[in-house]
């Protein structure tokens, strides 16, 4: 038996030796200060984790902008209802952008019927364009949280029809009340809320619908506080959300000596406050309104359109496509001009979209004491 045990361990040995010497060629998992020496306010970074989102992360190769000279869109073509007031080099050259954006395998024919191109019997051509109309409003509506670096479709859909971070409603993740009270959704795990124990309804309730972000209650019970630990825990979920979608940690948004404090947290909070309402105009006022024009087969288990969240654009990086603006190429994509532009059909623009209220209040999360 002693002599069986010495044969087993010497591949054993060599074994752990070529790991060691395996994971020592690797480089080290990186930490960056992000806040005052001794607050513990750092940023984990994984190099292999960045080597591998980089190509996904590639800003596409641009032949520039087209010239804004010449007859426009809207005289020379058919049944242009958006972008119409572009030169026909501005619009062909985006319509190219867009082709190789979305749908670089089916070409035009994807939105258009080739023999006719002003037919509209293709629904993807609807979608088409208020997804530019929503791109625009984020652009000129949104800038709270794009800032100057904006958005393209190229954003979320990164060469794909579909961009691959949507989410639809899901009937099994529907908070009940089971023989042993509310469960609250949790206990059934799902990516949403980072496979964690944690409710499972997180998208629906905070990027559709105006559910309260708390953790920390306002008041001590029983004052009618009663929903903050069901809060506290829909909070973490989306909290875990954030951190994987943008590939940050908590210190990312928080100071870690005082999580709820405003006054204290870097200005990425700010910017995500911003986040969560912009993608809750999109979803209500941008989404919803046109899921009629989705087949079934377009549609999630429950007959909703697809949805976006944080990972719709980041997709695991701080800042979509690393902070690389594409706008300089589509200056039409932006700009006071476009916030003039409406597509007929689509009446619901002129509705809750406009009565949105205007996303330019800085100081709004700094003054809020639990965010809304």
């Amino acid at each position: 038996m002693k002599q069986l045990r010495k044969f087993l361990m010497l591949p054993a040995l060599l074994l752990g030796t070529l790991l060691l010497s395996s994971c020592g060629e690797r480089p080290p998992i990186e930490a960056v200060q992000h806040g005052y020496r001794g607050t513990a306010m750092d940023l984990i970074y994984n190099p292999r984790i960045l080597a591998g989102q980089a190509e996904k992360n590639a800003v596409p190769v641009s032949s520039g902008p087209a010239s804004a000279d010449g007859p426009k869109a809207g005289a020379v073509y058919q049944n242009v209802k958006v972008l119409n007031n572009l030169s026909v080099g501005q619009f062909t050259s985006f319509m190219v952008a867009m082709t190789s954006w979305v749908a670089p395998e089916q070409g035009c024919a994807y939105c258009h019927n080739v023999n006719n191109f002003a037919d509209e019997s293709l629904y993807t051509k609807g979608v088409a364009r208020n997804m530019i109309l929503m791109t625009q409003r984020v652009n000129t509506q949104w800038q709270s949280h794009v800032a100057q670096t904006g958005v393209t479709c190229y954003t979320c859909h990164r060469g794909n029809n579909i961009p691959q971070n949507v989410w639809f409603e899901d009937p099994t993740q529907k908070v009940g009340n089971g023989m042993l009270g509310n469960k609250n959704g949790q206990n059934s795990p799902v990516e949403g809320s980072g496979y964690a124990s944690l409710p499972n309804n997180t998208f629906a309730a905070y990027l559709l619908n105006d559910q309260k972000i708390r953790v920390n209650g306002e008041t001590a019970l029983p004052t009618g506080n009663k929903s903050s630990i069901n809060a506290t825990e829909g909070t973490y979920g989306l909290m875990m959300h954030f951190s994987k979608s943008l590939g940050v940690n908590c210190t990312y948004c928080h100071n870690t000596r005082s999580v709820a404090s405003w006054e204290e947290s870097p200005p990425q909070k700010s910017t995500a406050w911003y986040a969560i309402r912009m993608s809750r105009d999109l979803n209500k006022n941008y989404m919803e309104p046109i899921q009629e024009l989705f087949p079934p087969h377009r549609l999630g288990p429950t007959g909703d359109v697809a949805k976006n969240n944080c990972a719709t654009c980041h997709q695991g990086a701080y800042k979509p496509l690393y902070g690389i603006s594409m706008l300089s190429d589509y200056p039409y994509l932006t700009g006071p001009a476009m916030t003039t532009q409406k597509a007929p059909n689509y009446p619901y623009l002129n509705g809750p979209a406009k009565s949105m209220p205007k996303s330019t209040d800085a100081l709004a999360p700094a003054k809020s004491v639990a965010m809304k």
